[in-house]
């Protein structure tokens, strides 16, 4: 079956709302309809711009989706710092990154934490991008599967099968995170393959045919294609590379 293809660009840290709304709106000049038919294109700003490049995608009639970087669990409270995944849905915002290895490492997110941020973010009629990967030692150490097999387990924990075919799986090795280093397309092709297997061993075999599982690390203009190539990827997780429109423009539309 064919899977249509997911490419978010990842933002971190990195744009004021004045620079958000620039980048967003040269990337648009710089995609067609048929890029828009082909992939789902998201970029996930920081909290300070979300408001701003919504405002720019409605009032241009943008096909470029919006995403949040984290999220907290709970739908209010005291939270000091912390945005509910309500606040986001008011804002437009369809998709949500949990568990990204910056979170985990620097902030202390546990594979429960982002399990109970799938379920929030799930209940707010958004969707899940959760992601997972192993550091530079556990994938020297030959434990890749086992370390990704369980966030993937445990991070999907008490979903249904229907809610959990609706998550985007994204497989960051943190050793290539940043670093300019990026898993080889077979290595990155075997753990995505690896993980559709086990999504499928505790899901069921057919809708792990449907889940769109993609490549987070260092993803740029001169590997897209041949991590692409690969028929268990379908897409990836952008981040330095998200920031130049063009080069973004150039990841999105990677069969040209």
């Amino acid at each position: 079956m064919t899977r249509k293809s997911f490419i978010c660009g990842n933002w971190k840290m990195n744009a004021t709302h004045l620079d958000a709304i620039q980048m967003v709106q040269k990337l648009s000049y710089r995609l067609e309809t048929a890029d828009y038919e082909r992939v789902d294109v998201v970029v996930a700003p920081p909290f300070t711009s979300l408001r701003s490049v919504q405002t720019v995608i409605e009032a241009d009639h943008l096909a470029i989706e919006l995403a949040a970087q984290n999220v907290h669990w709970e739908q209010s409270g005291a939270y000091t710092g912390e945005v509910s995944p309500p606040m986001l849905a008011k804002l437009g915002v369809g998709y949500v990154i949990v568990g990204h290895s910056e979170r985990r490492q620097m902030f202390g997110e546990t594979d429960e934490t982002v399990n109970k941020k799938v379920k929030a973010v799930l209940a707010a009629d958004m969707v899940p991008i959760m992601a997972l990967g192993e550091t530079l030692e556990e994938r020297e150490e030959g434990v890749t599967e086992q370390r990704v097999g369980s966030q993937l387990v445990n991070g999907l924990a008490g979903l249904t099968p229907d809610q959990a075919v609706g998550v985007i799986i994204a497989y960051e090795p943190i050793w290539a995170i940043g670093t300019g280093r990026t898993a080889e397309p077979d290595d990155a092709a075997s753990v995505i393959g690896f993980l559709r297997r086990t999504f499928g061993d505790t899901f069921g075999g057919e809708l792990a045919e449907h889940v769109r599982i993609i490549y987070g690390g260092s993803m740029n203009p001169g590997n897209v294609a041949a991590l692409m190539a690969k028929k268990d990827i379908d897409g990836g997780l952008v981040g330095g590379a998200s920031l130049d429109p063009d080069q973004f423009a150039s990841v999105v539309r990677y069969w040209v």
